[in-house]
């Protein structure tokens, strides 16, 4: 068993996501809940914006229970990932959708001809 203190950032693995929070499996004894409140300082719409099942993140350790194995985790100003997810906007060209329009039954076709190859 690792020894987990107040303030200590660890790696651990979301295991589930509710409305409230997520939870984080940090080894094969404790676990944790991130709670909404804990996540950032702008309002959480959606957690799985944030976060996703299965994958594996850094946590700050808020609170430790040895007795029941049990943590409050937080992600606040951490850096949890190295890669942020960030939905893209799509911006449109200067041609707007003329392009998608004159080149799709050319792309259709070729596509499939790739398929019955």
């Amino acid at each position: 068993m690792k020894n987990y203190e107040v303030g200590k950032v660890v790696t651990g693995s979301v295991t589930g996501i509710e409305k409230y929070g997520f939870f984080v499996k940090l080894d094969e004894y404790y676990s944790g809940l991130v709670h909404i409140s804990e996540i950032s300082d702008e309002f959480v719409r959606n957690i799985a914006d944030y976060v996703s099942v299965g994958e594996t993140i850094k946590v700050k350790i808020l609170e430790i229970n040895h007795n029941d194995l049990q943590a409050k985790l937080s992600i606040k100003n951490i850096g949890y990932r190295a890669k942020y997810k960030r939905k893209n906007r799509i911006i449109e060209t200067p041609n707007g959708f003329h392009t998608l329009k004159e080149n799709l039954d050319l792309w259709i076709e070729k596509k499939v001809k790739e398929i019955s190859k």
